[in-house]
């Protein structure tokens, strides 16, 4: 998926980058720890963003 954002393979970096990203931004919405997670990972296809 990374390669059709920035054209050009996706390596161990950029996963692991990504991974941080959508962990910090995860915090960041769960304002209680009672709400639900608004991104969700897809399995082989990577994130979706799920609101109420």
């Amino acid at each position: 998926m990374t390669d059709l954002v920035w054209k050009e393979d996706c390596d161990f970096y950029s996963r692991k980058a990504i991974h941080n990203h959508i962990s910090k931004l995860r915090k960041k919405l769960r304002f209680e720890p009672d709400l639900p997670n608004y991104i969700e990972s897809v399995s082989g296809i990577g994130y979706k963003f799920e609101h109420l």
